[in-house]
């Protein structure tokens, strides 16, 4: 069964990204014309740019915590990687998980294809340590999500759409966990089922075997038993975790006070998992979805008008999507020659 290549990367699939980029922003062009862009434009042109470079240090920040979380895993499997040459792999994946629709199922291959290129890992060892990685960001997410919906459930009158966010937020913080201790107790069942999945797959083509898959897939497992084993390692990773966490929502922060408009740090911690949330539909980094609940949710919950909403909502996309998608850019073709 072969490893993912960057040949996967087809003309189709780039297509499919443009398409995506061009639907996202039509429905962007639309939130701005409903709201009214010279009312946006021109509050956007009082912005303080100290409070801007500072949101935008603060999204570098983060992903260089999250690259410490990713090298403590790998140290935890047993493998060494320079931080100078991982934290570039990592902001070229987060390049490729922020301009793909569905980035996650296109930047978590890219990354483990390149690490096992780049280092002694193997596939399978890199993309353990990426999957593991991965789901610990998720812990401070839900975490610190649920203590900023703590905060709005006793100072505001909650609406129901707003009450349905939380609901779907404390699913997940409950859905996932759960699925993934599950999914591990019966991996040797899920095992099966993926190779029964792939059996008419592997009668019909060359270059996929039953036996290669199995092989792939115990390998994969032997990987995460490494990394689960090394508890100390794990909770360097959390701590970092927690770290970039904070250091990825803050951004909205900085931005309400760019525009003198702002928003509580309690109620961020709640609107950034939310907005994360509405930013899994399948438009490339979320976008379109991501602001249009921000305004909708900042024009609920605070005294911001719509206009002054999007703005801050401008901003803190500006400063940690687009910025980190350019970053991510310069860095996934340096990744590109290197390997």
């Amino acid at each position: 069964m072969p490893e993912w290549t960057p040949a996967g990367t087809t003309r189709g699939r780039f297509l499919k990204t443009l398409l995506g980029f061009a639907v996202a922003m039509a429905l962007v062009g639309l939130l701005v014309v409903g709201v009214g862009w010279e009312r946006t434009l021109s509050r956007l042109r009082t912005a303080r740019p100290g409070w801007v470079l500072l949101a935008c240090l603060s999204s570098m920040l983060c992903l260089a915590a999250w690259t410490k979380t990713w090298q403590a895993v790998l140290s935890a499997a047993g493998v060494s990687v320079p931080y100078r040459k991982l934290v570039v792999t990592f902001v070229a994946a987060t390049f490729a998980n922020y301009v793909t629709p569905m980035g996650q199922a296109g930047g978590e291959p890219f990354i483990a294809y390149v690490l096992s290129r780049d280092t002694e890992a193997t596939y399978e060892q890199s993309l353990a340590s990426v999957v593991t990685a991965d789901l610990i960001r998720l812990v401070p997410f839900f975490t610190v999500g649920l203590v900023g919906l703590g905060y709005l459930l006793f100072t505001a009158q909650v609406s129901g759409v707003i009450k349905r966010f939380a609901v779907v937020l404390v699913s997940l913080a409950v859905a996932l966990p759960f699925a993934t201790v599950v999914g591990w107790r019966v991996r040797g069942r899920l095992r099966d089922a993926v190779l029964w999945a792939l059996g008419p797959f592997a009668r019909r083509t060359s270059w996929l075997s039953i036996p290669s898959a199995r092989d792939r897939i115990d390998s994969l497992y032997e990987s995460l038993e490494v990394i689960t084993a090394a508890p100390r390692a794990l909770v360097v990773a959390v701590v970092f975790g927690y770290v970039g966490w904070v250091l990825f929502a803050i951004p909205l922060y900085f931005s309400g006070l760019a525009l003198g408009t702002p928003v509580s740090i309690l109620l961020v911690c709640f609107l950034v998992p939310v907005s994360v949330i509405a930013g899994s539909a399948p438009l490339p980094g979320g976008l379109a979805a991501i602001e249009g609940t921000l305004v909708a949710l900042l024009t609920a919950l605070t005294a911001l008008s719509t206009a002054d909403a999007l703005a801050v909502t401008t901003i803190y996309r500006l400063t940690s999507y687009w910025f980190v998608v350019v970053l991510g850019g310069l860095a996934a073709l340096r990744v590109i020659r290197r390997v």
